[in-house]
């Protein structure tokens, strides 16, 4: 039996010497720093990763205060991810000391990793009310707070900011143009449009631009933040999107007036090829430019050159798809000036931004005139109101007839849905249902969307189809954002949510597509239909219930559908949308024939050429009408 280590609770200083293996596992966990000596046993210290602990030369160990101590050994946790432990260091440093802004900085963020969002929210107040000119504290809060539903708390937080920091833009767009990530009811979705059209207005009308410091403190605000949430209120946004179009547009003209001029097009030189561009921050897997790999894959590089600016930092083997479908790729990650410079000396025909509203930088850049002819498309699928981006790339199966009424862009239909998207890889099935605590005899209604994607008015339909299906299990996703509402919607009718509603957290892609193959019915949301989440079910032959919407982000699922040739499942109204529904869930052999006829037709949807002919049809026409006028 090994010999027991002689382990004490209080800080102790203790000389380590010819430990044999198992009481070093013993004694590992309890090490918070290390004294350094002349003669030290490299090996040790390498096989052991004493390295990245705090370390400390005897000589100078009379001058470490415990204060510093303690800062230096929760900082070495911290950047380990032993937030636990980091926690009781940093608290046994604020008692000592009211701490430095780091301290809570720090603190805070333990506690967000773990989860723990009451202590979380507390410790960014408690560091705010002794550093009121701390930003990133401020900006955590309100951003956080409006994740999580505390909408009414992150606005008070937004104003307050804007308070302690009256120079800094970034608090003036959260004062002003914050509204909610979720609804309690549809009231409240008028209530905060009408403050965020209100609040606009103030800040177009008094954003100064005259100092250097006025458009420095501007171009950090609109970089660090976007309009996302505004168009998850199921509105015609084109006005809105305008004038905070316009808005940024001024902001960056302000800071890169040399880069806002009209460009005339290059004209092609024998053989040339037209030079197209895409930039994004997400040239990896994301769900707002997987599609996009397609584009890439079957274009015909005797026409074209393809170039693509990836400004974001995240690579992996979507990264090098980009990479070997390109013929020039750039990686500059975030550096504004240095991307657009590369961009603008590559002297391109046409640049497309994939989306535009989910990344600032990429927004920054969009306000900018990079080539003579600019693009977006429906990575985000609601227009920019730039006065800087020419043409909208849509669907001709997902666009209403009214469509261009909704854009700023001139829409461009391609054909089918737009997009040529690869078919996923969907492995066998190796897990049960029991693995994610499902019973076998539930009909299992998966609902994978964002929690921002639900609209209250709709919550009474999940209640509707239980009452219908009894054994109804709803699978929700990401978190339990929803739980209030569905607990009110369902105690409307007489049921409790908790028997038919599970909320799951589905870290890994293995699980999450382990989950679509258990599952028996997809529930779409209405008003912003799933976009990836609804091709990845129909690789999984999951039936999917769906409801068109008035604008093309509430269409996707229908046009998926279409394009499969497999309807069924497509619903006119709520009513209908039920009715289907608790037809599936009700019906077995039902699901089964759908799934096998989405099955036969994956080829028609998957990884469709003819979108991406009629995309470099529109490159050659807009190219021919620049050289002919």
């Amino acid at each position: 039996m090994e010999e027991e280590i002689d382990i004490t609770e209080e800080l102790t200083i203790s000389l380590v010497v010819d430990l044999t293996e198992i009481q070093w596992q013993t004694l590992l966990p309890l090490i918070n720093a290390r004294v350094c000596l002349e003669n030290e046993n490299q090996k040790i210290i390498v096989s052991k990763q004493l390295e990245q602990i705090p370390s400390y030369f005897l000589k100078n160990l009379k001058e470490v205060s415990t204060a510093q101590f303690f800062f230096k050994l929760g900082n070495s946790l911290f950047v380990q991810g032993k937030y636990q432990e980091a926690i009781a260091q940093y608290q046994k440093l604020l008692e000592i000391q009211s701490g430095d802004v780091d301290i809570y900085w720090n603190l805070s963020h333990c506690y967000r990793q773990l989860n723990l969002l009451d202590e979380y929210f507390n410790t960014l107040q408690q560091g705010i009310k002794l550093y009121p000119t701390d930003g990133r504290l401020h900006f955590s809060l309100i951003i956080d707070l409006r994740r999580n539903g505390r909408i009414q708390e992150a606005i008070l937080s937004a104003e307050n900011a804007a308070n302690c920091l009256p120079n800094d833009y970034t608090f003036q767009i959260l004062k002003h143009l914050t509204v909610p990530s979720i609804y309690e009811n549809k009231e409240e979705i008028n209530f905060y449009r009408q403050r965020f059209t209100q609040g606009l207005q103030y800040l177009i009308q008094h954003t100064s631009l005259k100092t250097t410091e006025e458009q420095n403190s501007a171009l950090a605000g609109i970089g660090r933040l976007t309009n996302f949430y505004l168009s998850y209120q199921a509105q015609n946004d084109i006005e809105l999107q305008c004038q905070y179009g316009k808005l940024v547009h001024k902001i960056m003209a302000a800071n890169f007036p040399q880069w806002c001029v009209p460009l005339s097009i290059p004209k092609l030189q024998h053989q040339e090829k037209i030079r197209i561009g895409y930039v994004s921050h997400y040239l990896h897997s994301y769900s707002g430019t997987l599609w996009l790999t397609g584009w890439l894959r079957h274009s015909n590089h005797e026409n074209f050159e393809i170039y693509c600016y990836y400004t974001g930092n995240e690579p992996d083997q979507v990264t090098e798809q980009f990479k070997e479908y390109s013929d020039v790729f750039h990686h500059i990650p975030h550096n504004l000036s240095a991307a657009c410079e590369q961009i603008i000396a590559d002297k391109l025909h046409i640049l497309v931004f994939p989306e535009i509203g989910m990344n600032p930088q990429t927004m920054q850049m969009a306000g900018l005139r990079l080539a003579p002819v600019q693009c977006t498309a429906w990575g985000h699928p609601v227009t920019t109101g730039l006065p800087t981006i020419d043409y909208f790339l849509s669907s001709e199966l997902m666009e209403p007839e009214n469509a261009q009424e909704h854009y700023s862009e001139k829409l461009i239909r391609l054909p089918n849905i737009g997009v040529s998207y690869p078919k996923p890889y969907i492995p066998p099935v190796i897990k049960t249902r029991s693995d994610f605590q499902l019973s076998d005899d539930a009909v299992i209604y998966l609902c994978c969307q964002a929690p921002f994607k639900y609209l209250p008015q709709y919550d009474f339909i999940f209640a509707e189809i239980a009452h219908r299906v009894p054994q109804a299990k709803f699978v929700f996703l990401r978190g339990t954002l929803l739980q209030p509402r569905l607990k009110r919607a369902f105690a409307a009718i007489g049921l409790n949510s908790e028997d038919y509603c599970v909320f799951l957290s589905i870290p890994e892609r293995l699980d999450y597509l382990m989950i679509n193959l258990l599952s028996d019915v997809y529930l779409d949301t209405f008003t912003w239909s799933g976009g990836n989440t609804s091709l990845e079910a129909i690789a999984c032959n999951l039936p999917i219930v769906t409801c068109p919407g008035e604008f093309m982000r509430g269409r996707h699922s229908d046009s998926f559908l279409k394009m499969l040739g497999v309807t069924d499942t497509i619903g006119e109204n709520e009513a209908e949308y039920i009715e289907i529904a608790v037809k599936l869930g009700l019906d077995p052999a039902l699901r089964s024939n759908i799934a096998g006829r989405m099955r036969q037709n994956h080829d028609r949807l998957f990884d469709d050429k003819a979108c991406v002919i009629g995309l470099e049809a529109f490159y050659k026409e807009v190219c021919s009408k620049h050289f002919s006028a």
